[in-house]
């Protein structure tokens, strides 16, 4: 069924009341669906209610009932993420921020506020600051980080291996991304709680958001005067010498951005993997009796329960049309994820296996796809795989009904995942080995201006082929929760 044509700007002004006797009260202006406050606490059923009425491509409203788009469809998602010649990444062209409707105390203005950054960048700066990110991550050695992950897991289940039950989300799932990530840009000793909280606050909203991310910076900067002082062979050294020659302060911005993102994303890809496989019998039998792979379980992990649910945001260049509706030069619109993912013409049986199909939108696709994705496959593969052989016996330690989540409109983070097991000894671990000088930057390490186009989603009930990962991690994701928090400072 073709769905009715609309226009965001049809809708009337997004502050006018609701229509006399409208049988929603929970309903914006113009009757359209909130994507918050009542009536959104489950914003998965909420999707599914303006697929049915819209189709792929469907009208909604953002917090202070700002109109937006949400994406629906997977090849509708596609499409938007792989033509930037109709739909970027620059929020300045949104008509609420233009118009001033967007107002500074909008709890999403930090998600939406202009920075310089890769991830919000168009033609030339944007190939400038992505090919120093994307030419830093190829300089990553693969091998050494598993080895690194697989260490960094011993390291972290020594600290409850004693106790026979931990909580796998504030005790692994939020710690191991941490404790990769400082290894990687080569700051090993700047790991501890404190960072870790930061790089989950930071990203929230909260009061205290401000001095996490002015706690974040402030490392950040140090390593980054280091590094330029003194190179290491780390991915810090190598953004620095990228012949894009980027500032202190655009590397440490960058630096930023790739750690909260990680962060945020492979402590919940983690949860979600592990929540699985103690929760679901027959999903861990396939895994024990060898008929799944850790990595195959990633992969569907990454269908099903996707580390960002949706992206924040990307705006029109021109006047188009998607999926019948009529999208106008300013209008908004939402990287529908985990929508996505779900699309009953891709996957018209949520239960059937995915395995072998890497065409979910969990790393999105086109100029700003996931830089990183091999680093989160990478730490997820290795963790989950190295906590299982380590605790073999792991199991719940509540009900499954009794899991919490936190959702926002970008993610559902578990809140705990209580374990239980037989309590072992701890085992002898040595975290990391010294940095080496950094050799010159390789010659691989090339601006990415043109990113592969993942190729159409294979049947739900046919096999697919397990494709490997390459070792140079060049393919991306857009970053989102990236926040320009001197904005809200004011300054």
């Amino acid at each position: 069924m073709t769905p009715e044509s609309h226009s965001l700007t049809d809708m009337g002004h997004p502050s006018a009341p609701p229509p006399p006797g409208c049988p929603a009260h929970d309903l914006g202006p113009g009757g359209l669906r909130r994507l918050y406050g009542p009536g959104a606490e489950d914003l998965g059923a909420v999707y599914e209610k303006l697929r049915a009425e819209h189709g792929p491509v469907a009208p909604a409203l953002l917090h202070g009932d700002l109109p937006i788009w949400v994406v629906l469809g997977h090849s509708e998602n596609m499409h938007m993420v792989s033509t930037p010649s109709h739909f970027c990444r620059d929020t300045r062209l949104w008509t609420p921020m233009q118009d001033g409707t967007a107002k500074p105390d909008n709890p999403l203005m930090p998600h939406l506020a202009w920075q310089p950054l890769c991830s919000h960048a168009e033609g030339d700066e944007h190939l400038r600051l992505r090919g120093a990110v994307s030419g830093a991550m190829s300089t990553i050695d693969y091998r050494a980080i598993r080895r690194h992950i697989n260490r960094a897991t011993q390291h972290l289940v020594n600290k409850f291996c004693e106790e026979g039950r931990a909580d796998l989300v504030s005790q692994f799932a939020e710690r191991l991304p941490m404790v990769v990530m400082c290894e990687i840009f080569g700051m090993p000793e700047e790991y501890n709680d404190r960072l870790v909280e930061a790089a989950r606050d930071l990203p929230k909203g909260t009061e205290t958001a401000l001095a996490s991310n002015a706690y974040i910076m402030d490392v950040l900067m140090r390593l980054t005067a280091r590094r330029r002082a003194e190179p290491k062979d780390d991915f810090t050294s190598h953004l620095i010498n990228h012949p894009a020659r980027l500032t202190d302060e655009e590397v440490a911005q960058h630096l930023r951005l790739v750690l909260i993102v990680a962060s945020e994303s492979c402590a919940n890809l983690l949860a979600n993997v592990l929540r699985v496989v103690l929760t679901d019998p027959g999903f861990r039998a396939q895994l024990n009796g060898g008929q799944m792979t850790v990595p195959e379980a990633v992969e569907q992990t990454l269908w099903d329960e996707p580390p960002f649910s949706t992206i924040i945001a990307y705006f029109a260049k021109q006047d188009t049309e998607l999926a019948g509706q009529r999208i106008r030069q300013g209008d908004g619109l939402l990287l529908g994820i985990a929508p996505g993912n779900v699309d009953p013409r891709v996957r018209p049986d949520l239960k059937a296996n995915m395995q072998g199909n890497r065409s979910h939108l969990a790393f999105s696709g086109g100029p700003h796809e996931c830089p990183g994705q091999d680093i989160g496959r990478a730490i997820a593969d290795v963790g989950v795989d190295a906590l299982l052989n380590r605790v073999p016996d792991i199991q719940l330690s509540c009900d499954e009904h009794e899991l919490r989540w936190r959702e926002t409109i970008s993610n559902r983070h578990l809140v705990e995942l209580p374990v239980k097991f037989e309590p072992g000894p701890q085992q002898e671990v040595t975290l990391s080995s010294p940095a080496e000088s950094v050799p010159s930057q390789r010659t691989g390490s090339r601006i990415a201006a043109e990113q592969p186009r993942p190729t159409a989603p294979e049947p739900a009930d046919a096999p697919g082929t397990p494709q490997s990962t390459p070792a140079s991690g060049q393919a991306g994701r857009r970053g989102v929760f990236h926040r320009f928090l001197r904005w809200l400072g004011g300054k």
